[in-house]
């Protein structure tokens, strides 16, 4: 079991070795999360999934991974999100951004990266990042 210190201060007991992951993607992404969560399918396969609507279908679709999908993102995924993370009810962050593209929901993805650093998440913007968490020795602790 992993510890992490909480906003109110108290320690908590997280993450067992079955982590609760949510996978998200910008539409211009999409295509990226689908490649990378093939690559890592095994692996995905031994957690519990959540995803926004569009992401999770997708990645579902393609890998066959049991993945619990919420509203799409700007329909409010991501603040559902935030939400399980506030609650204590996600371990890992898989969101990849992209940069380069200006998003009408830009407030609600702000509000769920700060959550998520104020929670002590661990969040991967990109597919290295990505591939650096799920290949961690604490993702078998």
């Amino acid at each position: 079991m992993y510890r992490r210190r909480c906003p109110s201060g108290h320690t908590r007991e997280i993450m067992s070795t079955k982590k609760r992951i949510a996978l998200v993607a910008h539409d211009a992404q999409k295509d990226e999360m689908v490649k990378w969560a093939e690559r890592h399918k095994s692996t995905l396969a031994q957690h519990e999934l959540w995803g926004t609507g569009t992401t999770g279908k997708r990645v579902s679709d393609s890998t066959g991974l049991d993945i619990t999908c919420l509203l799409s993102g700007p329909l409010g995924g991501d603040q559902q999100l935030g939400a399980m993370i506030a609650e204590h009810r996600l371990d890992i962050l898989i969101f990849f951004t992209d940069p380069l593209s200006a998003l009408p929901h830009d407030v609600d993805v702000k509000a769920l990266l700060r959550i998520s650093t104020l929670c002590q998440i661990a969040v991967a913007c990109n597919e290295m990042t990505g591939d650096y968490i799920l290949e961690s020795r604490l993702m078998q602790a």
